[in-house]
């Protein structure tokens, strides 16, 4: 029996690349296989071993469900990644953290068979139409099945006769791609800008040749120097900032001023909103200027007073007059400081300018940072003006000046007050030809304030005691201080001036002597309030107290010449400016009292209520120096002007007055007063 015929599988030519052949499995191969299963027989089969601390779960607890939420993020990418920021110079947190990982990553250089490149490729190899489809690995299957077929049944071909087929060779393989990474061929070249070379010169800086020899003393000098040019600095960069706050506060009205024609432009305006508050209130223009009680004629010498202009700020209203005063060179100008005498209110505080021409609006308004207490004009200087704080600190203000800040204040480096200041008043130049005034405080100093460059210097004259110490008496110096609240100095001694304190006593003192009192006097049971010298006669003076009298007195004298009654405290008393014997007082009532004691010596002979208000108390009083009127202010903050009538300025009207009938008037009255004690001697 011949030996069978092998058949054997066609052979694939080497153009076919790119494709994977399936060759059918044999039929001898499946049965080798199908008795691998029954060796595995003899094989133990698997056995699940139990671990000792694994959990006993009841059927419930199996089947409970634990959900897991499965995110994006990368739980190993970090999340404090810090980078420097050149825009803001400084370190910042990056906000954005790629949440990408990458396991594995591999470039390959495998192209699909029917791309362009892959076509070029083999064109250019020259096996163009030989590339393996899926058609072709079809057929190629089909024919080793059908070679199986026919090996199968060979043995009858043979014993037929036929000629056995020949399988055709197979074709020689050809050579591989010389290059697959060959980039450069199949990549396209973008075109290279030509490079242009640019260039500018510039002339090289100048320099200069210099050499010194340092030695101790240059490199001292040279530090010196720096530091002297640190200071400047300081200096500049701290007024700099002053004038830059100085501007934030200017009122809008002073602000207009930037060249002549716009001062021009402002003064105009000033004009004209003077002239239309003149038509506004025209009838007591008239009344200020051409007013006169008839009704005077028929009065045995007494006298009215005419309201005329209210003055007031809505910036004031929450505040109480405690300073009012006429300005010595311009008679319709006075200022107002407002403030707070209840030290359980104290917040702020302002200096009202006003002007008779403007009612309606103050000139010049300065607010403060602590309640006004007393202000007073310069007399050769109007425009300059002291002021008095309820924090002890005292300030020169500059009225020519654009800015609300002082020019000059005080501080508790250079020796401010510690209680409030009560009452300032300017003196003449000293002998180095400074502007300097006094201050009197609560904490029992009378202070002389001297305006040196840019800054305030105290000279302390007299600690008010409520005891004079004996001399060489140290002991328990500080123990015994007064309080003081008013004071005045004399018209023409300018050494000397009176003191009133919080404990009803008036003290005469010097400048020269600082350790005693030149004399005391037990003036008031309660504090003195006011004290002021006569403008005619060199030794009378007046007191008011808040024990409701006033007090007319000649300081050679322990006891008062003249004492009214008022029946209520007397806020302030001043006397007139035209006679010696006139003189104005204001009480809590509400009321103003005008007496001259040429005329009457006993009763007032103005007693008029004033009040616009009930429960306003009228704080204080000032005269005109030229004009018949006088201003009161109250504790709500306003300002009002009265006339007087024909009966109350008599020596004003006929202008009969002069110093030494003034003064001989008065010395009459004090001559009547004292003849009786001059008896009893």
């Amino acid at each position: 029996m011949p030996p069978k015929r092998q058949s054997k599988a066609p052979q694939l030519s080497s153009s076919k690349i790119g494709n994977v052949l399936k060759v059918p499995r044999r039929k001898d191969e499946d049965e080798s296989r199908t008795g691998g299963d029954e060796d595995d027989e003899w094989m133990q089969p698997k056995i699940l071993m139990k671990p000792d601390d694994q959990l006993d779960l009841t059927p419930e607890e199996l089947k409970e469900e634990f959900t897991r939420i499965l995110t994006a993020n990368n739980p190993h990418a970090p999340n404090n990644i810090v980078r420097y920021d050149f825009k803001d110079h400084c370190y910042k947190m990056k906000v954005g953290v790629d949440q990408l990982a990458v396991h594995f990553a591999m470039d390959g250089n495998m192209l699909h068979k029917e791309s362009d490149e892959a076509k070029r490729q083999l064109a250019k190899l020259g096996i163009v139409g030989e590339v393996i489809s899926e058609h072709t690995l079809s057929e190629v299957e089909v024919n080793v099945e059908e070679d199986d077929a026919d090996a199968e049944g060979e043995p009858d071909s043979a014993e037929d006769g036929d000629v056995p087929k020949e399988v055709p060779a197979a074709k020689p393989q050809e050579a591989a791609l010389r290059n697959q990474f060959n980039f450069s061929e199949r990549a396209s070249q973008t075109f290279n800008n030509p490079y242009r070379e640019r260039g500018t010169s510039t002339e090289p800086p100048p320099r200069t040749t210099f050499s010194a020899t340092a030695n101790q003393w240059e490199i001292y000098d040279a530090y010196v120097e720096d530091l002297e040019r640190q200071e400047k600095l300081k200096e500049k960069k701290s007024r700099d900032k002053d004038d830059k706050e100085r501007k934030k506060h200017i009122q809008p009205v002073e602000t207009i001023g930037g060249g002549d024609e716009i001062n021009r432009v402002n003064k105009s305006i000033k004009i004209i909103e003077r002239m239309v508050n003149q038509n506004t209130h025209d009838e007591i223009a008239q009344d200020f200027k051409y007013w006169d009680d008839g009704s005077d004629d028929f009065k045995d010498g007494e006298g009215t007073l005419l309201p005329l202009w209210l003055f007031k700020s809505d910036k004031a209203k929450k505040y109480s007059v405690t300073s009012l005063l006429f300005n010595p060179k311009y008679d319709d100008m006075f200022a107002v400081g407002h403030g707070s005498y209840d030290f359980l209110k104290q917040s702020g505080g302002l200096v009202c300018v006003y002007s008779l021409k403007n009612p309606s609006f103050p000139e010049y308004i300065y607010p403060t940072e602590s309640g006004v207490m007393t202000l007073d004009f310069h007399p050769e200087h109007p425009y300059l003006m002291a002021v008095g704080f309820y924090d002890g600190a005292v300030a020169v203000y500059n009225l020519r000046e654009k800015t609300t800040s002082p020019t000059y204040k005080s501080s508790a480096k250079n020796g401010k007050h510690t209680d409030p200041v009560w009452q300032v008043y300017w003196q003449e130049n000293d002998l180095d030809n400074q502007l300097n005034f006094f201050s009197i405080s609560s904490d029992g100093r009378v202070s002389c304030w001297s305006l040196i460059k840019n800054e305030l210097q105290h000279t302390d004259i007299i600690l008010i005691r409520m005891n004079s110490p004996a001399e060489g008496d140290s002991t328990n110096m500080n123990l015994d201080l007064a309080c003081g609240t008013c004071f005045d100095f004399h018209k023409t001694i300018d050494y000397l001036f009176i003191v009133g304190t919080e404990e009803g006593k008036i003290h005469k003192c010097s400048k020269h002597y600082s350790s005693k009192f030149l004399d005391s006097y037990d003036a008031h049971h309660m504090a003195v309030y006011a004290v002021r010298w006569n403008k005619f006669h060199p030794r009378v003076f007046a007191s008011c107290s808040a024990d409701w009298t006033v007090k007319i007195w000649d300081h050679n004298y322990s006891e008062p010449m003249f004492t009214f009654d008022l029946g209520n405290a007397v806020g302030d008393v001043v006397w007139s400016p035209y006679s010696a014997t006139v003189f104005a007082a204001v009480t809590d009532d509400g009321r103003v009292h005008i007496f001259d004691l040429s005329q009457n010596k006993y009763d007032p002979l103005c007693q008029q209520s004033v009040a616009q208000k009930k429960r306003t108390k009228v704080n204080h009083v000032a005269f005109n120096k030229h004009h018949p009127i006088l201003a009161i202010g109250d504790d709500r903050g306003n300002a009002l002007t009265l006339k007087l009538s024909p009966n109350l300025r008599k020596c004003l009207k006929e202008k009969t007055y002069s110093r030494e009938n003034e003064i001989a008037k008065m010395e009459k009255l004090l001559d009547l007063v004292r003849e009786p004690e001059y008896e009893n001697k």
